[in-house]
């Protein structure tokens, strides 16, 4: 699924705020929406709303937490593939069809294919590489974690 450019007028300045200050956290409560929809000056409707819009045009991808597969006793790994333009969108599907598949992102390089496996042992990180593989046809390179950095990645909307 390639993405492109959402046009200038497709965010507004609640659009905007829900997405700078979900970066931050989300509550954990009985009503998180609500909690959350008040610290923004709207309410839990409205909020709950924006955020499908937003996952619709495609300002995110997702909606939710963030897991350390590996403090769980889980394992992951970071993967690249180098597939033909042609057979990008059929390829693209293929992968994320994966529930163990994170983060998928396009590069424009010979490995233009870039993506997450999370999996409950490493075990489970070749299995599905390798049914990858088989189903697409083409190689999955694995790039395992060696070192953990924190970078405390922030995107300003």
């Amino acid at each position: 699924m390639r993405r492109s450019s959402l046009p200038p007028d497709a965010l507004d300045a609640t659009d905007r705020a829900i997405l700078n200050a979900l970066q931050e956290g989300f509550p954990i409560s009985k009503r998180p929406f609500a909690e959350a929809g008040a610290a923004l000056g709207i309410a839990e409707d409205d909020l709950i709303s924006r955020i499908t819009n937003l996952r619709e045009i495609g300002a995110i991808t997702r909606f939710g937490p963030f897991y350390d597969a590996a403090a769980m006793g889980g394992a992951f790994c970071l993967c690249a593939m180098e597939v033909p333009a042609a057979e990008f969108e059929e390829v693209v599907t293929l992968v994320n069809a994966h529930p163990e598949v994170a983060h998928n992102y396009e590069r424009m390089h010979r490995l233009n294919m870039w993506f997450v496996l999370a999996c409950e042992t490493e075990q489970g990180i070749e299995r599905v590489a390798q049914e990858i593989e088989t189903e697409t046809g083409h190689s999955v390179l694995r790039f395992p974690k060696l070192r953990e950095f924190f970078i405390g990645f922030r995107v300003q909307a």
